[in-house]
């Protein structure tokens, strides 16, 4: 029988593993629109630095890393939480940077990143997943 800690434990990395993977998705398929200099991001942004074809490789590998980190984490490996972690704090990151192509977007993203770094980091330790 497991205990209620536990089962919340497998809960919030069941959601972390999940969410990694959806973030990793949606990464790929905006770093694919930005590079088909599509019109569909905010006309005339003005970027931290680069273009948005830079932002567009740079979500475009932001996503594939967090795609292998949300392998890792369902697989799992001991490091994969860590790895995790990072990756999913450099989307955030990262988006943070991007929110003047797609402000609203890029704020939903950072705020679904905080909620896997805090089931990774809280509860990744448990090794109920």
């Amino acid at each position: 029988m497991a205990t209620r800690t536990e089962g919340k434990a497998l809960g919030w990395m069941s959601f972390a593993s999940v969410m990694i993977f959806l973030a990793g998705l949606f990464n790929v398929m905006d770093g694919i629109v930005a590079l088909a200099r599509s019109s569909f991001y905010v006309a005339g942004a003005k970027y931290v630095f680069g273009d948005l074809q830079t932002w567009g490789w740079i979500v475009l590998i932001l996503g594939i890393v967090e795609l292998c980190a949300g392998g890792a984490i369902v697989s799992g490996q001991a490091w994969g939480r860590w790895f995790g972690i990072v990756v999913v704090g450099l989307n955030a990151l990262g988006h943070m940077l991007f929110i003047a192509a797609y402000p609203w977007w890029s704020l939903t993203i950072i705020a679904i990143d905080l909620l896997i770094i805090y089931g990774l980091a809280a509860y990744g330790a448990e090794e109920t997943f």
